[in-house]
Formats: structure tokens, sequence, C-alpha cells
């Protein structure tokens, strides 16, 4: 069912909101923490992930999806493993790794856009959960990249941010000529 606004509702209740494009003034905001957990921030929790998983997507940070807040919803479980959703409540990295990785990285609001983007190979991390507890984990590989990439998206930074001028140029026109097509389609 279409909700108002664009957002469609799942059979479990779970609303698949739209995922702002790149150039959106919102997605180069800093957001502020999550200052409790309350029932909203359970349903946004449960949107971003239905949203992400329906993109289909590894991660998602709250402001793709309007909600200036810090969180992040990630599953980098392998496709052909189970599901292993994660939120993260205002996540910090609190160490990384000298050691530095390339990924050829992507992103739901900039979409069939890639380009190589190097990182540091490992971070550990610390976040809140939904209950409220703290969690912290030490990430390589592919959660390591994720969420990097989803924490930069908290403070206003894209991964075309870490490309030359020209190339992120490029995109971002691209990026607009996507938005006027679809604007006219809906229109």
């Amino acid at each position: 069912m279409l909700r108002p606004g664009g957002a469609w509702i799942t059979s479990t209740g779970m609303t698949i909101r739209p995922i702002l494009i790149h150039p959106d003034p919102r997605l180069k905001k800093t957001v502020d923490p999550v200052a409790e957990i309350t029932d909203e921030i359970r349903q946004l929790a449960d949107d971003m992930l239905a949203t992400m998983y329906d993109a289909p997507g590894i991660g998602l940070a709250g402001p793709q999806v309007a909600a200036m807040t810090r969180i992040i919803t990630m599953d980098c479980a392998p496709k052909d493993g189970e599901p292993d959703p994660m939120v993260l409540i205002n996540p910090e990295i609190v160490w990384s790794s000298e050691e530095m990785n390339t990924y050829e990285e992507g992103c739901l609001s900039i979409p069939e856009m890639y380009a190589d983007v190097e990182r540091p190979a490992e971070v550990e991390v610390r976040w809140t959960t939904l209950e409220g507890g703290d969690a912290s984990a030490r990430w390589g590989g592919l959660h390591a990249t994720c969420v990097q990439h989803e924490i930069d998206h908290l403070n206003g930074k894209l991964f075309i941010d870490y490309l030359k001028p020209l190339k992120r140029q490029m995109i971002t026109r691209k990026m607009v000529k996507l938005k006027r097509e679809r604007a006219r389609a809906e229109g």
C-alpha cells in the first residue's frame, strides 16, 4: 500500500521510505545524535532495514531517508548466507588501522555510480543498541568499508567526496539528470 509522500507500507507494517538522491542539501548536513531510544526510533530502524533490503543495499544512514539523526543500518552477510541485520545508533569510530584498503563503492543515494575509495582496512566502532545498551566491534573487509561509508553519511560526506573534482562533477551531473527524468516520469 502506498502511503502519502511516496512511502510504501509492507505487509509486516514496516515502511519502505523514499531514498534521497544526490544532490540534496540534506545529504551534506552533519546530523544530531539520538537523545533517547523511543518507539519512533525503533520504527525508523525497522523502516530503514526494510528500505535497505528493498533497494537492495548493504547499508543505509538516517539522512538518506530524510531522518536527520545518527542511525545506520547494515547487513554485510554473504548473499547466500542468512541475513545479519544491524542497527547502530550514534556510531563512532574509536580506532582505525594504518593499513588502507580500496573497495569499489556505490551508494543508494547515487544509484548506478561506482568508484574505488581508499579507507582504513580495519576499524573499531562503538554504538548504542536499540535496547539502549553499549556495543562495540572491530571490523575489517566489507564490514569496515560499509560502516565507514554509513558514518560518513551522518557527517554530511558522500563517497564521491573522496574522488577527484572532475569525476565528482561528472557523477553529480548524471544525478541531476536522473532526478529530472524521474520528476518528469512522476509528473
